[in-house]
């Protein structure tokens, strides 16, 4: 498995969490090639990271309404 170091990372919370500090997600755009996210709640704890291609096509989707609450 491989290992980035998101030390110097500079995190953005989603638009979509909520803002009074529940069931928020950060994201960090300036990482190339990757897209890590994590739990604002944990900032010290772990993140996951995606190809960039794939948290686009992720983000797409879930903008267009391709995924129904369940």
């Amino acid at each position: 498995m491989r290992e980035f170091d998101l030390s110097t990372a500079t995190w953005r919370k989603s638009s979509y969490s909520d803002q009074n500090g529940g069931d928020c997600i950060e994201v960090a755009d300036d990482a190339p090639g990757i897209v890590p996210v994590r739990d604002s709640k944990t900032p010290h704890g772990p993140a996951l990271v995606f190809p960039a291609a794939g948290w686009a096509s992720f983000v797409d989707a879930v903008k267009n309404s391709h995924f129904t609450g369940a």
